[in-house]
């Protein structure tokens, strides 16, 4: 499979550029997806450089690059510190990460991940796991499933959300999108397709806990990165940007007070290469659509 057809990598350029790859560094690539990240790494290594890649997703897998200079680990990148230290590369001078969902995993109607089409609403990123979108539909209470809404896909009527799912699940099935979709239609609120798409969001990173994943990759990447070594994360909503944001900014997850007396204390685990975050150009945004939401944050880990 192409990576074209598979996934359109988003500011491409623009994080190879601000990885500032090392020729004989070693790299990872955290959300391997269709490999265009990867392609475009391995383009600035040397023959010594190596480049790790992480992808939970059996699609992902068929479609790794062949290459000596390549590992594939076949997981979460929640995993990194483990698998980095289980394949000899304690100490990395760079890691990306492209948190959006693979245009290949949106246009596979049977994934569940898309509101354009029917299928089982599954929505795992990886396979093995066992927590479908329907499950959490079929067996969490109505308080859990409004806070899901609520937090992960800022539903406005997150409670009338949930109680309508619980009282209607009794008798009317959510197995799939068009029953699911049958089911609350009588309730959507504004814009049809962008109070889905958030419902849907909700429901992906509860399936997937994406923020949790997140959490722990952040907090790795402090640990196996060499003090000159870069970070660059691409988010796609706010939830995950701030916490991006706020980790680069302070090592903590958590907005930090200012302090009027300027003192740093802890000192700062990272330099800020980005203060701001890059978004696609105007070419790019013609070229791929998806790119519109993307957030590139990089940081240079301090000694």
């Amino acid at each position: 499979m192409g990576e074209q057809q598979y996934h359109l990598p988003v500011l491409l350029q623009e994080t190879t550029e601000l990885l500032h790859i090392n020729p004989e560094g070693t790299y990872v690539d955290a959300t391997f997806g269709g490999g265009g990240h990867s392609r475009a790494i391995l383009e600035k290594l040397g023959e010594k450089g190596r480049l790790i890649v992480f992808d939970q997703d059996e699609d992902a897998y068929r479609n790794r690059i062949i290459d000596d200079r390549v590992t594939f680990v076949q997981q979460n990148f929640r995993h990194l510190q483990r698998f980095l230290k289980l394949h000899k590369a304690e100490q990395v001078d760079g890691i990306l990460a492209d948190l959006g969902v693979s245009s290949h995993q949106f246009d596979t109607a049977e994934r569940g991940f898309s509101i354009r089409f029917n299928g089982d609403l599954d929505m795992r990123m990886d396979t093995r796991t066992t927590l479908t979108a329907a499950q959490i539909l079929a067996t969490w209470g109505e308080a859990r499933l409004q806070l899901m809404f609520q937090e992960y896909g800022e539903v406005t009527n997150a409670k009338t959300l949930a109680q309508t799912i619980v009282r209607q699940r009794k008798t009317h099935p959510m197995r799939t999108i068009a029953e699911f979709k049958s089911v609350i239609q009588p309730i959507v609120k504004g814009n049809p397709q962008k109070y889905l798409a958030q419902v849907f969001q909700a429901l992906r990173i509860a399936v997937n806990d994406e923020l949790g994943a997140l959490k722990d990759l952040l907090t790795q990447c402090a640990n196996v990165l060499k003090p000159g070594g870069r970070v660059a994360i691409i988010t796609f909503h706010s939830l995950e940007d701030r916490l991006v944001k706020n980790f680069m900014k302070t090592g903590s997850f958590e907005e930090a007070p200012e302090d009027p007396f300027g003192k740093e204390t802890p000192p700062k685990l990272f330099r800020l290469i980005t203060k701001k975050p890059v978004t696609a150009s105007d070419a790019e945004l013609k070229l791929n659509g998806r790119s519109r939401s993307a957030k590139l944050r990089v940081a240079e880990k301090t000694a």
